[in-house]
């Protein structure tokens, strides 16, 4: 039996979805949840006025593939830092610094948490939160195995996340770093 050729029409497709979670994503961090429409999601991934409903049946379900997106990235990039952590400091150091990066351009930081608060009304999103809070624990426990320290680390990060969202001046790699050596060391 012959494989069948590839179907650049699907990977097209596959495309102008990834397009269009990117593009709610934006939209999310300019205008929040209440400014998406398929219109307006269409119109900032620079695609026809009905890609977006053709691709997603409904609002929910375009704001589902974008929380899933986000929260499937950050678990991933969290998996990695626990993999090359050993418990010592340098894991430390490399965690504050992607977080500090995060901080530096916090548009679409500030959609995340804003589809990710969106989870709490709606617990069918819960998955992908949970991914996220599951691949901070797996990382706190290349450090400890207490788990008041793990739960407290997912405290932590959320919470500074969350806070340096709502001042003018964020918090540094180095900030983020103290507080990660005095949780986990």
């Amino acid at each position: 039996m012959t494989p069948s050729p590839t179907d650049g029409r699907l990977l097209k497709g596959e495309l102008r979805r990834q397009e269009l979670i990117e593009a709610t994503l934006r939209v999310v961090a300019r205008e929040g949840v209440a400014g998406v429409s398929h219109r307006a999601v269409a119109r900032e991934a620079d695609q026809p006025a009905t890609a977006a409903a053709y691709y997603f049946k409904s609002i929910d379900d375009l704001l589902t593939a974008a929380l899933t997106v986000c929260m499937d990235q950050d678990a991933e990039r969290m998996r990695r830092l626990a993999e090359s952590a050993d418990g010592g400091p340098e894991g430390l150091t490399a965690l504050a610094e992607l977080l500090g990066h995060v901080m530096k351009g916090p548009g679409r930081l500030l959609a995340e948490y804003e589809l990710y608060l969106l989870a709490a009304r709606r617990p069918e999103l819960r998955t992908s939160t949970g991914r996220w809070l599951d691949a901070i624990a797996g990382y706190a426990l290349r450090y400890t195995d207490d788990p008041v320290r793990v739960q407290i680390l997912k405290g932590v990060i959320d919470g500074l996340l969350l806070q340096g969202l709502l001042t003018d001046t964020p918090p540094t790699a180095a900030e983020f770093e103290a507080v990660l050596r005095h949780v986990l060391l």
